[in-house]
């Protein structure tokens, strides 16, 4: 039986919380953790890749048993695979589940792969959640608003959530962490693209002292189809107004890895984000019409579905009968 229900064997991925090493534009081949079931966070951003859902309570618990997790890490590393990161991502908020912390120590036994925890910062204001965080090598935090009207237009947060002390909780972690904090902001034309609203957040990104700063915008389908990318060239003048300056991020174009792209690997990682012919190919090692090739005949299957976006195709896996 499947992970859903479903007794389609073909659909159950050879990892069930491993899935990549997807190519990031941040941090070349990623091995992403997913340590949540479905789409499980304290935001529903409306850019967000991973559709519209409702915010979840910003309450902590056991989701995927860590000692799985980390059984299915042991078990990749021995295949012989290669990865320049260990990222915690996925469907969701990481730091919603309690033994995220628990992970990151256990992956550090294991292997000199950096870890990376991608997080919202929503939970960043309890202590126990940046001790834990601090297993990390890079915490990488969002930043896209500068009070609260604006951070439930852009992130549209659970209604617990206050703009102000998630505010604290990243500069509580900015003293606290002792490895490299990044802060990504995503710009979306209407709601904070303005450049007065950039400077605003542009100050408060300032007071993180952040070793890096990241512009993205929406690129791929997001959640609000109404959502609209920036243009490059903007963002580009806009990332004179960060310190230090911004990076904005452009595709990557990374060294393919050939041995990898099979049938269960594409759909573990088209159920975690969209990707174009040309991301499959750089994660798998595979030219780009091989991939597309692989990717329609998931399509024709109804695995997967394709959407155009930006004069691009992008493809993401059909949720599975009965998942949520």
């Amino acid at each position: 039986m499947s992970l859903t229900g479903n007794p389609d064997v073909s659909r159950v991925p050879a990892y069930r919380y491993l899935f990549g090493p997807v190519p990031s534009r941040r941090l070349g081949r990623s091995l992403g953790v997913d340590l949540l079931a479905g789409k499980s966070c304290t935001f529903n951003c409306v850019f967000c890749q991973l559709g519209a859902a409702s915010p979840v309570p910003p309450v902590r618990r056991a989701y995927a048993p860590v000692r799985d997790v980390a059984s299915e890490l042991e078990r990749w590393l021995a295949s012989g695979r290669e990865a320049d990161a260990i990222t915690l991502s996925g469907s969701g908020e990481p730091t919603l589940h309690t033994g995220f912390g628990e992970f990151l120590a256990a992956a550090r036994g294991m292997t000199t792969i950096r870890r990376v925890l991608l997080s919202n910062g929503s939970l960043m204001h309890l202590p126990e959640v940046r001790r834990d965080a601090s297993a990390a090598d890079v915490v990488k935090v969002s930043l896209s608003a500068w009070d609260q009207a604006s951070f439930e237009a852009v992130n549209r947060p659970h209604a617990a959530l206050k703009f102000e002390v998630l505010l604290d909780g990243l500069r509580r972690l900015a003293v606290e962490f002792a490895g490299e904090l990044w802060v990504e902001v995503f710009v979306v034309p209407g709601l904070n693209a303005a450049e007065a609203d950039m400077r605003r957040v542009a100050e408060l990104a300032a007071g993180l002292r952040p070793a890096k700063i990241h512009l993205n915008t929406a690129v791929r389908p997001a959640a609000d189809a109404g959502v609209a990318a920036e243009a490059r060239e903007r963002l580009e003048r806009l990332a004179a107004l960060f310190t230090p300056r911004a990076e904005v991020i452009a595709d990557f174009r990374g060294i393919p890895r050939a041995g990898a792209g099979g049938r269960d690997e594409l759909l573990a990682m088209l159920s975690r984000r969209p990707c174009a012919a040309e991301d499959v190919a750089a994660a798998f090692g595979l030219d780009a019409a091989e991939a597309r090739r692989r990717l329609d005949a998931l399509a024709r299957e109804c695995l997967v579905r394709a959407e155009l976006r930006g004069g691009r195709k992008y493809y993401a896996a059909q949720p599975a009968p009965g998942a949520r």
